[in-house]
């Protein structure tokens, strides 16, 4: 069943209506058509099975059938502060990130970011990004479309993480497997305990982080773990951690 997003929810008269790309896309390149069944998320926890009555390129509408509780979203708001990284590795992470349960992912310039850019291309590239976290909130059927937020620094990224209730350092030069799974165990017990409910990560870019910068994270409260005995490149370690937490969070 084909998934969309929409604001546009009657509750009371039970209708749906989707505009925008998702109409053009549901009309003209899905082929959809009046009596097909679709599901659309509402943003807020719950998905709508739905019956479209009129489709066009600029609006689909559709009767609601029923409605369900969205069991993708784990109990703790996860937000990825992401190592501007070279090339276009930052659109593996972001897909992969939303498919794992991120919240949220912000590119962050830190000290060893090679690529650098002007606020107006940083703009039109979250732009992008934007769509790509929408397009795997889609696919992996979340019931919110993750944020990409806005390009920040090390210093604004640790100033915002330190306003969440946990943050986690994956750092190279960490040791102790043994603390490191303390570390996993006990975030995920009181994310499961509402204990906690956001939490950050942070992932260097390729070349690591600066001693400065892991101090800066230690001093704002971050917790310093290893991910193993094998160092994983910035596009695979936050992948990593999401998947192990996810995995250990998920609702039963």
């Amino acid at each position: 069943m084909h998934r969309f997003f929409s604001e546009e929810i009657n509750s009371t008269s039970g209708e749906i209506r989707i505009t925008g790309s998702d109409a053009y896309h549901a009309s003209h390149v899905l082929r959809l058509a009046p009596g097909d069944c679709i599901e659309v998320g509402s943003g807020d926890g719950r998905d709508y099975t739905c019956r479209i009555t009129s489709i066009s390129n600029e609006e689909v509408a559709a009767v609601i059938e029923d409605i369900n509780g969205n069991a993708a979203e784990l109990p703790v708001a996860i937000t990825l502060y992401q190592g501007f990284p070279k090339g276009d590795k930052m659109d593996l992470i972001l897909q992969k990130a939303v498919e794992l349960g991120a919240a949220r992912i912000v590119p962050v310039w830190m000290k060893r970011s090679v690529v650098k850019m002007d606020a107006a291309k940083a703009a039109k590239r979250r732009d992008r990004y934007q769509a790509i976290a929408e397009a795997a909130a889609k696919q992996s059927g979340r019931g919110v479309i993750p944020e990409v937020g806005t390009f920040l620094s090390m210093k604004e990224a640790v100033e915002e993480a330190a306003q969440l209730d946990a943050i986690l350092l994956p750092y190279e030069n960490a040791e102790g497997m043994d603390a490191a799974r303390n570390i996993v165990s006990a975030i995920v017990h009181d994310a499961k305990h509402g204990v906690i409910r956001t939490l950050g990560i942070f992932i260097g870019p390729e070349g690591g982080f600066e001693e400065s910068e892991v101090s800066l994270l230690e001093e704002a409260g971050a917790k310093t773990m290893t991910l193993g005995h094998r160092i994983l490149r910035t596009e695979t370690a936050g992948l990593a951690l999401l998947s192990i937490l996810g995995f250990s969070m998920d609702r039963d």
